[in-house]
């Protein structure tokens, strides 16, 4: 679902896209040869109009999402999806827009190390679960070695990408400002993802020190109920309780600005951006009306 959205837009944002760069979340159909037209749909029922990245990825609207990967093309994106983490794409020709909203299969333990890439500030650490093996008579057969992790992503990027799913005003929109997404007295960056019909729900959240990652599901893959899942109903909740056990009586600890990202007043407060992209765009926004189109999964 939504939550591979984490990868579109580190492409996006690696490709000269801002936080305040303005999405177009509009009707769109795309005309694809062999196969039925493809019309992207929110997972809301509406459309929102001219708003900034910012606003679209931290709500998961589907719809800038599907636009922006046909601006920065799906080859990019599965490089980059690649360079994060993920193990079980191949042929870029294999794919198409509907990438974004979830489209490709995914390991969880893959999009743990994506997460985790963002978490370091672009270094990837990969998973290994296994701390020592000792042998009988106490000789050590296995010690998992010190790792030096891999530079992957643009410790800008990422930061910005920390902030914006970090941002509890930003995803209030959809999510409402006391959802389990939000854990009062900490900065935690976390994403939902939702797969059609409702067979899959997703949270993945951490912080520079913890990680957490939640799916839930049926074993053999037929929906959930309809009432009881949703985007903060199924996973959520248990992602909040672990996230908040971790954190426990610490103090915040939000993730330290890298040298490659300044801020700006921009749309109404302080936005972050890669040096030298903050005068890429002007500033001043409008939002436009919203429509009503019908309801899909995302």
């Amino acid at each position: 679902g939504s939550s591979i959205k984490v990868i579109t837009y580190a492409t996006a944002l690696s490709d000269g896209f801002t936080a305040a760069s303005i999405l177009d979340d509009s009707p769109i159909t795309y005309q694809i040869p062999g196969s039925t037209p493809y019309s992207p749909e929110n997972y809301d029922g509406k459309f929102h109009g001219r708003v900034p990245l910012r606003i679209a990825f931290a709500n998961s609207f589907n719809v800038p999402a599907v636009k922006t990967l046909q601006k920065v093309g799906i080859p990019a994106m599965v490089d980059m999806a690649k360079r994060m983490g993920i193990t079980t794409w191949q042929d870029p020709d294999q794919y198409g827009l509907s990438l974004t909203p979830g489209a490709a299969e995914v390991r969880m333990t893959d999009m743990a190390a994506v997460y985790g890439t963002v978490a370091n500030l672009g270094k990837r650490v990969d998973l290994d679960p296994i701390l020592k093996v000792e042998n009988y008579d106490s000789s050590i057969a296995y010690k998992k070695q010190a790792e030096l992790p891999d530079l992957v992503l643009d410790p800008g990027v990422a930061y910005i990408i920390s902030n914006i799913l970090a941002d509890n005003n930003a995803r209030s929109l959809e999510f409402g400002a006391n959802s389990p997404l939000n854990i009062p007295n900490h900065t935690v960056s976390v994403k939902t993802g939702t797969t059609d019909s409702k067979r899959d729900n997703w949270t993945i959240g951490f912080t520079p020190q913890s990680l957490v990652a939640v799916w839930v599901g049926n074993n053999d893959n037929h929906p959930m109920s309809q009432n009881l899942a949703s985007g903060i109903t199924g996973a959520a909740p248990i992602w909040n309780k672990i996230m908040t056990l971790l954190l426990g009586n610490t103090s915040n600890a939000p993730e330290i600005m890298p040298e490659d990202v300044v801020t700006k007043k921009c749309q109404g407060g302080n936005e972050y951006f890669i040096k030298g992209t903050e005068n890429t765009l002007d500033c001043y926004f409008i939002a436009t009306p919203s429509a009503t189109i019908t309801p899909a999964g995302h």
